[in-house]
């Protein structure tokens, strides 16, 4: 079986990110998805000096081991203030110190989920142009707008996002 990173980019209690990634985790059939909390990864800001001083921190080092021990990882991404939210920047920040391409070639199903008609655009458009630069290989990406109309009782209720999220799901099991 197959071993799937699953990880919203945000570090709140009560991130949608983390409710929409539960729910794709459970419609993956080809792989075995454990989904990581950003919780599970909490880093000083970034500063070369604290990396010089103390080394690269341990749950930076442990991300990295998460993202290599991989065959594909799954992100949902919460959009604040038109980009990433500082907790998941800051463990990118990390991560690049460890290995500039740290995603190493992983195959990537990068989502976002908002409470906004505009379903977290800005961060996915951001995302999608990071991420390969980080050596990440996005296979497909997929925007959940008005989150709180579209999923309820931990269901997407709108038919129609719920084929295309199917289909973005799809893909990215034929590239792990």
């Amino acid at each position: 079986m197959k071993n799937i990173v699953a990880i919203a980019g945000s570090n709140s209690r009560n991130s949608i990110n983390k409710l929409f990634i539960s729910y794709v985790a459970n419609k993956i059939n080809s792989g075995v998805v454990s989904i990581f909390d950003l919780n599970d990864f909490v880093l000083p800001l970034y500063s070369p000096d604290l990396q010089a001083d103390f080394g690269i921190p341990e749950p930076a080092l442990r991300f990295n081991d998460l993202v290599q021990s991989a065959d594909g990882i799954i992100l949902s991404l919460p959009e604040h203030n038109g980009s990433y939210s500082a907790a998941f920047k800051n463990l990118l920040d990390w991560n690049s110190r460890i290995d500039m391409k740290f995603w190493a070639g992983k195959p990537i199903l990068l989502m976002a989920a908002s409470p906004g008609g505009r379903g977290a655009i800005n961060v996915l458009q951001t995302a999608a142009g990071h991420i390969p630069m980080f050596g990440g290989k996005i296979i497909s990406t997929f925007s959940l707008p008005s989150f709180y109309e579209k999923f309820k009782e931990n269901e997407l209720v709108d038919e129609e996002l719920n084929d295309v999220l199917l289909k973005s799901i799809l893909l990215f099991e034929k590239e792990i």
